[in-house]
Formats: structure tokens, sequence, C-alpha cells
């Protein structure tokens, strides 16, 4: 293994600068010639736009300095003067010269990028939406709350803004932006819906223009429309995984944090008017920052104190923010230093990320001493006396002990639903493995809940029979054996395929500690994990299954598929199976993700690439990992225990592939163990059935459950 944590055998580099070079130039080339075949209409209005500008004037000098402004723009005015067609031809134009170049970037920038994900049907139908509603909704604000309509109103914003004339297109441009994040995955539909939260908010919170409000408007409603009408397998806006709700909201309380900033050094006058610091301590105020920067730091670990610590903040700021309208508008009061429109909008959309985020709150503020020691006591334990292909999952997050009064072995365990699972077979020597049993069963039954024993091998099932239980095969553990493994004949020819053209397109294995890999590569194997968590409707899964925190683990390694310009297309992670000794006998599969279509057969590359390195390394086999609730392919009559479990596996089925996965494993020839369940008897199955839906989803809403058993039934 080098220093860059890779045990391929290469430096982790792919391809020469030159070759890289030529293959950035190429998708560059190709993405612009793509821009110009995609967004006809952003291209077009780009051209008008540039056009309008240099025959008015407007596009190197101020149009409120020309008789332009009284002519096209719209405003309360306009309207007021029966000027209705202003609110089409202020479109065409841009306040400064600034402006007016801005506008022309976001056409062919963001525009176009919106039309190439909506089709420029829709995108001609969202800008003019979203600009005549955002406008029309800023002008009757505006007008609405003026001394005009409301007789002694205190609050001279509105009525600032019902004076004046605006023109322009962003409001436009913001509501196709908007409408166009449904159709992003995860991670990134919730993050650059955050950039644009953030726009909008800090923007109305420092200048507080019509277009400012206008953009407010417009970001919501299409927000609200693309949801409904262009949103994909992925819905909603609630962040699927414990890490994109912890990065949310630490990058949320940062720029809260920015904005105070950029109010301390650069105060001014917004809607409620002077944004200045109130004459704080120059030294107070840095202590303020240090102390928020500290909080957002233990909410990117997921702390549970700092989540409720930044819930009663936000509350408190939404409260005061109603409370400040109220007495600007009534008494005219001065609302300096600390409530601003904007950053208390920021603190809403926070706040939001919290509450629909609030699974991924539960760390306590100091992680027990003992809970810690037994992780570490369970690892000795494992790597000391060996286990099965499923014993590294009991050193997860979420797993307590029962260890032997031998010292000699443990039993992980889980509780949900009144029920303490426990998970794979007994770690120990095998003639602790019926003390092991009976230790378990007496802890559950003395506690007053209901045991059972989920993905246990041959031996324990036979041991919790001899105690009067009962089992049910659940699934089988695909194994492939290495020893004499090279993919010849023609059952390995999809295989081999995979890897002739994984080769020809310079598409690469790397074998690697995660944890060690630059911050580039972990970054797109997130990215590429939130992406395939939120085409699937329900939050990440635990268990049996890991994910990217459980893959950082110094022990676990990872296959990576990266082309030329190291672009990664797919991801594995391996567990570590050990037989006794401290030796590394054999790999588990955990994490599987690909993305995109840019290479169809990655994940037959990715294994057959593995087994090969993992036979050179000298592992005797690989598991490819039971499915859980897969089943088997037996027919015939089916008990209760049975009946139970294939509903249970069916309902996770459309949503997670378990199913299609196992056949999928069928093509790299694998020989089967079986895995099963033990319980005392069918009376507790119900109960059993739902401790399980509760492994695996712990952080699903009653009615993602509902939508899960429903999907069962059709």
């Amino acid at each position: 293994m080098n220093s860059n944590g890779d045990v391929s055998g290469d430096s982790g580099i792919v391809g020469d600068p030159a070759s890289r070079f030529r293959v950035l130039l190429s998708r560059s080339v190709a993405a612009l010639v793509t821009l110009l075949r995609h967004a006809p209409l952003s291209i077009s209005l780009a051209v008008i736009y540039v056009a309008a500008g240099i025959a008015t004037g407007s596009a190197w000098r101020a149009i409120g300095q020309t008789e332009w402004l009284d002519r096209v723009g719209y405003g309360v005015p306009a309207m007021e003067s029966g000027q209705y067609w202003t609110l089409i031809t202020g479109i065409f134009f841009g306040l400064t010269p600034w402006q007016f170049i801005s506008i022309v970037i976001m056409l062919i920038t963001v525009a176009a990028w919106a039309e190439s994900r909506l089709g420029t049907p829709r995108l001609a139908a969202v800008m003019i939406g979203g600009q005549l509603v955002g406008i029309g909704i800023a002008l009757l604000f505006s007008w609405g709350l003026s001394d005009g309509v409301i007789s002694g109103i205190r609050w001279d914003w509105p009525t600032h803004l019902a004076s004046i004339r605006d023109v322009g297109m962003t409001t436009a441009i913001v509501g196709a932006a908007s409408a166009a994040s449904a159709t992003l995955s995860s991670p990134w539909r919730l993050r650059f819906r955050l950039i644009l939260a953030v726009y909008v908010a800090v923007s109305l919170f420092f200048e507080g223009t019509l277009a400012d409000v206008a953009h407010i408007a417009s970001f919501a409603l299409m927000l609200l429309v693309g949801e409904k009408r262009f949103s994909g397998s992925e819905r909603g806006f609630a962040p699927r995984t414990r890490r994109e709700v912890r990065l949310l909201a630490f990058a949320g309380l940062i720029a809260i944090v920015v904005a105070d900033l950029m109010m301390w050094f650069f105060p001014g006058s917004g809607p409620l008017r002077p944004t200045d610091a109130d004459g704080t301590a120059v030294w107070l105020r840095w202590v303020e920052i240090a102390i928020v920067v500290a909080i957002a730091w233990q909410l990117r670990r997921g702390k549970r104190w700092a989540w409720t610590v930044c819930l009663v903040v936000g509350v408190i700021n939404i409260v005061g923010l109603l409370v400040v309208i109220v007495l600007v508008a009534t008494i005219g009061f001065q609302a300096v230093g600390g409530i601003g429109l904007g950053t208390s909008l920021l603190w809403l959309a926070l706040t939001w990320v919290l509450i629909s985020g609030r699974f991924a709150f539960h760390v306590p503020a100091r992680v027990g001493i003992g809970a810690a020691r037994d992780v570490v006591r369970a690892k000795e334990l494992l790597r000391r006396y060996g286990g099965g292909t499923m014993s590294w999952m009991t050193t997860w997050e979420g797993n307590h002990y029962q260890f032997l009064g031998s010292g000699q072995g443990y039993v992980a365990f889980q509780r949900h639903a009144g029920v303490l699972i426990a998970l794979t077979d007994p770690v120990c020597v095998d003639d602790r493995r019926e003390e092991a049993v009976r230790g378990f069963i007496d802890l559950a039954e003395s506690s007053g809940l209901t045991p059972c024993w989920f993905s246990v091998g041959n031996q324990t099932a036979a041991a919790a029979r001899s105690s009067g239980w009962r089992t049910v095969k659940i699934a089988e553990d695909s194994i492939v054996d290495l020893e004499g493994l090279e993919f010849k004949g023609k059952s390995w020819q999809g295989v081999r395929t995979a890897l002739n053209k994984a080769k020809k397109l310079g598409i690469e294995h790397r074998l690697v500690r995660l944890a060690d890999q630059p911050l580039d590569i972990r970054a797109q194997v997130t990215g590429i994990s939130d992406e395939w968590i939120g085409g699937k409707g329900l939050p990440e899964m635990g268990f049996t299954l890991g994910g990217i925190d459980e893959a950082l683990d110094d022990d676990v390694y990872t296959s990576l598929a990266t082309d030329q310009v190291g672009d990664v297309l797919g991801v594995l992670s391996w567990l570590p199976v050990y037989g006794g000794a401290g030796v590394v006998v054999g790999w588990t599969l955990d994490v599987m993700r690909r993305t995109g279509d840019e290479f169809g057969p990655v994940i037959e590359f990715l294994l057959g690439s593995a087994m090969l390195e993992f036979k050179a390394q000298g592992a005797q086999f690989v598991s490819l990992s039971g499915a859980p609730l897969a089943g088997d392919d037996a027919t015939g009559a089916k008990g209760g225990a049975e009946r139970v479990l294939d509903k249970l596996g069916a309902a996770m089925e459309p949503l997670y592939g378990f199913r299609s996965l196992h056949a999928f494993k069928k093509k790299f020839r694998p020989r089967y163990e079986p895995v099963y369940l033990a319980y005392r008897d069918e009376g507790d199955l119900p109960r059993i059935g739902l401790a399980i839906s509760r492994a695996y989803l712990p952080n699903a809403t009653p009615r993602q459950l509902g939508r899960m058993a429903m999907s069962a039934k059709s």
C-alpha cells in the first residue's frame, strides 16, 4: 500500500497530464455544443438583450439617466398610469451597465442550464410565470403596505418601493433556476436550493429593492411548481441522509455568520432600517462569532445539544422578525443590531432543515467512555477469535454488546419496537456458542422484551433450536471462492466483457482506504451515494447495510472505478472477515453504488477486478452478502414466518431492490450458505417484523413506512 492508501499497485493518479487535458478539452467543447443545441431560448434572449442594450445605450449608461426608464420600466407608478405593457418591455433592459452584463451572463449560464433540464417550452412557461407573478406580488406588496393605502403606516420601505420603477429579467431567471432544481438528484438538489435561498434572502436583507421582493416570490412559487411538475424519482424538500442534513445545517449556520459579518463591516439601511451592529464592542462580536462557529461544528458532528440550541435560537429569530415587522409598521420602531429580514429568512430555512432532519442529531454531548471501550473490545475479540461474513457489522454504531462471562466472546444486539434483535452469529470460540445463545435469551426475557436472532448461520440456528426456538431461512449468503478463479469459460463472458471494455476506455480499478483519499475523491463518493439514496424516496438504511461513514473505517477497503480525468464512476466497499489470530481470510461486499450511465457494466468491472486483487493478496473468498429479506428461490407451501418476512421483503423491494440484487449476484457463480432468523414462536413475528423494519429504517416517518407497506400490496 502506498502513501495514498492505495493497495492496487499504482500511485492513485489516473492518466498523464496531456491525456487529462485532451479529455477535459473534449468535454468542454462537447458541453459548449450541447449548450447551443439545447438552450436556444436562453441564447436568443441573451442576443435580444444585448441588441436592446446597444440600441438604447443602456449597455454602457444607467437607464435611469435616460428617458427610457419612464417608457419601459414597470412599477406601481406604471400600473397607475395604465402602462401595463411595461411588464413585458421592462424585461429586456438593465438598470445599470453592471446589471446588464450580469443578466447576459445569467442567461447563458443559469437559464441555459435550466433549459437543458426542463426543455424549451417548459422553460418559457416558467420564466414568463415566474417573472409576471413575482413582479405582480412585489407590486401588490409595496402598493398594499404603502402610506397611500394604509394611512399613518410608519414603515417607509413599502412606500418607497411603490414610488419607483424597475427593469430586468432576473426574477424570471431565479424562477427558472428554482423550478429546475426539482430535476436534480441528491445531494445537489438541496444544496442548490440552499444556495438560491441564501442569495435571495441576503439580497433582500442588504438592499431590499423591488427586484429582491420579486425574487423571493418567484423563488418560493417556482420551488412548489417545480416540485409538483418536474420532479423525477426524488421528491420533497427534506434531506435524506445524516451526512447531508449535518452538512446543510453546518453550511446554513456559517452562511448566517457570514451575513452578520457583512452587516458589521458594511452597515446600511435595509427593509427594517439600520443594519449596523448597534455599537457592540469588537471583542464581544468576535466572541459571539467564535461561539456560533463552534456550535456549527458540533452540528456537523451531529451533536444533540447543538441541534437544540440552534432550534431555539431559530424560533426566537422567526418570532422576533414577526414582532419587529409589526412594531416597525405601527410605531416606527428602529430595528438595530441582531434583527434583519434576510438573516431571519435564513434562520427560517435552517430551522426547517433542523426539524425535517432531526434524525441526524442523536449524538450525545459526550460519547460514553464505556460505549467506546465496548466497541474497541468487540473489535479485539473479533480479530482474536474470528467471525462470519457479517461479523464486522457488529462493530457499527447503534449496536450494544453482551460480553460472555468468560471474556471469550460477545453478542451484538439492537433494541427496536420492544424487541431485542441479536445481529448475526456470536463472536466466540465454537464451544462457547451455546453459552452465548442462552445468555442472550436470558438477557432479553429478564428485561421483558421479545428476543430474536437475525441473519445467523447453521451453527447458531442449531443452538437456538436446541433451546426450543424456531428458525426460518431468510436469505442466502453468496460466497465466491477465490482459489483458481480466472473468469474463463462462457459463463464468465459478461465479467470478461466488462474488464476488457474498461481497459479500452481507460477506466481503472483502485482498491484503497477511503479515509486516506483526497477530499475531491471522498466528495465524489459521497455525492454518488447520496444521489442513489435520494432516488429511493426513503432515508438511508442501517442495521446490516452500511454507508459512507462505515466505509471510512481504517479496516475497510473501497473499490473505485475512475476514468482518465479522475472522475469516480462506481464504488464498492469491502468489510474484513477475520478467521482468528488477526488474520483476514475474506472480504464482504457492503456499499455498491454507481453514477449515471457513463459506463454500463461498472459494477461487474469493480467486482471482477476486486476479486482478482483479493486473490493476489491471499484471501480465500469474497462474500457478495446475503440480500436481506430476499429469501430464496424455493417454491411450495410457506409457513407463517415465511409469509410475514415475504411481505416485509416485498415492501422494501420496489424501493431498494433486494431481490433483484440477489438475482444479479448469480452471474458470479457463487456458492450459497443459508441465513436464518431465529425466534420463539409465531406469536412474536408481527412485532419482530416491525422491529426489523425499524432497524433498517430507523429514521423513516410513519407516512414513508405506510407508502412502503402499500407498495407491497400493489
